[in-house]
This record gives structure tokens, sequence and C-alpha cells, in this order.
């Protein structure tokens, strides 16, 4: 059963691009409000993503 693979890998990689842009979105949108802290709110942004991309790789592998 190949077509259960591939709709799970697709609906693995539509959710972690759906999060990525919301952290991004979410860290502009914080950046606008409080640009004296964007070193930070960089730095926790770029952790997150990647964060959440390791886990879209992972469950891409694993399927």
């Amino acid at each position: 059963m190949e077509i259960p693979k591939i709709i799970g890998a697709g609906l693995i990689v539509i959710g972690a691009g759906i999060g990525i842009g919301r952290i991004g979105g979410q860290a502009m949108e914080a950046i606008a409000r409080q640009p004296e802290a964007s070193g930070k709110i960089q730095t926790a942004m770029l952790i997150a993503a990647a964060l959440i991309e390791g886990i879209g790789f992972a469950a891409l592998f694993a399927s």
C-alpha cells in the first residue's frame, strides 16, 4: 500500500510548512512590536523552526 504513505508524507510536509510559516510570521510581528529584542526573537525563531523541520524529516523517513 503505497498511497497511504504518500498521503502521510504530504500531510507531514504541509504541517511542517504551516508551522514554520506561523513561527516566522509571529516572529516578524514580535520584532515589529519590540525592535530592541530582535536578536532574542530571531534566535528563538530559528531554534523552533529547526526543531519543527527535524521532526518533519524524522516523520518522513519513519513512514
